[in-house]
């Protein structure tokens, strides 16, 4: 044989060798066989279908099984997002969407599946109307290196997966309408219960873990029955559904179901038959406001705020928390006034409650538009976190980790995020410590507290207590200390932050609770 031949078979048998390197290992599921890909020492495993694809007669029912297939499925590239319109977070690129949309992403470090590791499992935000499990930002591997398998879980948004109406009700066994987008969350938990383990995780060791919309979510599968046992630990991050009922009409099953009807009609559809004969292109938007999940028999039988008051709540460790700044990536203040303050709050939100915009101090014009940032911060996350922190440490008997996020990252001139500071989001990056994703000017002080968030969400994740070598010491938050972490550099423990105006705010909630209210 020729030299020339043999180095060409040589470089042949190499690029076999590199390729097949390229090859996680091969995981056996309840449907059939995975192939992933090997990234940076990790195995990684991207769309894997959790159950069949919510289209047809399956759209607006409750997820079911994927079929079985024979063979080894690649598992190599990422699946399409859920329908939708726009991005859940500014600057992101829109992701490809389809309604065939329900998949998970795995990262695992476990060298083999006698592993028994401890599993995030991360629930996207994005205001029930859009958000993606391929997100660079969410991805998993800077956690996975720490110890841990992250997955990744998609779920269907907007009208596909929060329309109630009576048709659908009626048409449930479980006469229930609305929660599709939840029962897509349980259903993907429950597949990891029967096949982590093939990845090297722990079924018994598992957080659910989400950001705003999907805090949200963490907040109503604490709450529900149909989510017990699939979790062990729960991480909220801005975001929770505690406020009365009082002032939220439309999670009522019964007003859901009329906001459907309306909406249907718009779409100048008569039935759910002909709903589920429009093109799925038809429903890639809030719907009107159809973007919400709703109190039902089946999946929230009662308000989160009344099933962790009652004490029947999933009673697991939960680290939760909100961030300084929340609402500069959410609200414009260019344009408010101290002359109008007021007359402002009212048009946006109705009449309130003298005390409430009576909390936000001002005489300036700069003035003001502060006290707007701090009402919407406190109305939209603040309070909610703070609440439930409360619940779950006076009724539960698992602990409670409550954090304030003050971290001011390297947000540039002219972006999209400029003058955010640690504003709603912002605590991302350092959480999955994926700085790099970003080519800002991150200084020592940013990757510290990048280190020291990301350990303390993975010790959490491995114990249920986020404490460890190197890391400043956390206490649990009690209804007697109110000690919070103070997440910034240096990181340092006190009370709750703007503690006098959420005292406001849950006065005024609770002369609301337990007022009768009549059916939209």
């Amino acid at each position: 044989m020729k030299i020339s031949t043999l180095a060409a078979l040589a470089l042949s048998l190499y690029g076999i060798l590199c390729a097949s390197a390229l090859v996680a290992q091969r995981v056996r599921t309840e449907a059939g066989t995975l192939s992933g890909v090997s990234e940076g020492g990790l195995s990684v495993y991207k769309g894997v279908p959790f159950a069949a694809a919510p289209v047809g007669e399956l759209r607006w029912r409750p997820p079911v099984n994927v079929a079985p297939w024979t063979g080894s499925r690649k598992a190599e590239s990422f699946a399409p997002a859920c329908m939708q319109e726009g991005v859940s977070m500014p600057g992101e690129t829109p992701p490809v969407v389809s309604e065939d949309c329900l998949y998970l992403n795995i990262w695992a470090p476990a060298k083999n599946m006698h592993e028994r590791l401890p599993v995030i499992v991360w629930i996207y935000g994005g205001g029930y109307i859009n958000g993606s499990a391929s997100m660079p930002l969410y991805w998993g591997d800077r956690l996975a290196h720490k110890g841990v398998i992250v997955v990744t879980i998609a779920y269907r948004v907007g009208p596909l997966g929060f329309l109630a109406h009576p048709e659908l009700t009626r048409e449930s066994p479980h006469h229930s309408s609305g929660n599709y987008g939840l029962m897509d969350q349980i259903a993907a938990l429950e597949w990891i219960q029967r096949n982590i383990a093939g990845f090297g995780g722990d079924a018994k060791n598992v957080t659910i873990a989400g950001q705003s919309s999907g805090s949200i979510s963490v907040s109503i599968l604490m709450a529900s029955p149909r989510a017990k046992g699939l979790f062990q630990r729960a991480v909220g991050e801005s975001g929770g559904l505690l406020e009365p009922l009082q002032l939220g009409p439309k999670f009522v099953l019964a007003n859901a179901e009329r906001d459907g009807e309306k909406y249907a009609a718009s779409l100048g559809a008569t039935s759910i038959k002909e709903m589920r004969q429009l093109p799925a292109a038809k429903f890639a938007g809030d719907g009107g406001g159809i973007v919400h999940p709703v109190i039902d028999p089946y999946v929230l039988p009662v308000s989160p705020y009344e099933a962790f008051a009652a004490g029947k709540q999933n009673d697991v460790p939960l680290l939760l928390g909100s961030n300084a700044d929340e609402a500069r990536a959410l609200t414009d203040v260019s344009k408010v006034k101290a002359a109008t303050f007021d007359s402002d709050l009212e048009h946006s939100f109705g009449q309130l409650p003298p005390a409430l915009a009576g909390a936000y101090p001002h005489t300036t014009d700069k003035e003001a538009q502060q006290a707007r940032l701090d009402f919407e911060r406190d109305l939209r996350f603040s309070w909610d976190m703070w609440a439930w922190a409360r619940l779950q440490a006076g009724m539960g008997k698992a602990p409670v980790y409550y954090y304030s996020f003050r971290q001011r990252p390297p947000f540039p001139a002219g972006s999209v995020y400029e003058g955010w500071g640690a504003s709603h989001f912002a605590e991302l990056w350092y959480v999955f410590d994926h700085l790099d994703q970003s080519p800002w000017h991150w200084t020592k002080a940013d990757r510290k507290v990048a280190e020291e968030m990301s350990s303390y969400w993975v010790n959490f994740a491995r114990s249920g207590d986020p404490n460890g070598p190197g890391l400043p010491t956390w206490p649990a938050f009690s209804n007697t200390d109110n000690e919070v972490l103070y997440i910034g550099d240096p990181i340092s423990v006190g009370g709750v932050t703007n503690i006098d105006s959420l005292k406001v705010f849950d006065s005024v909630y609770t002369s609301v609770r337990g007022k009768s209210f009549a059916a939209q």
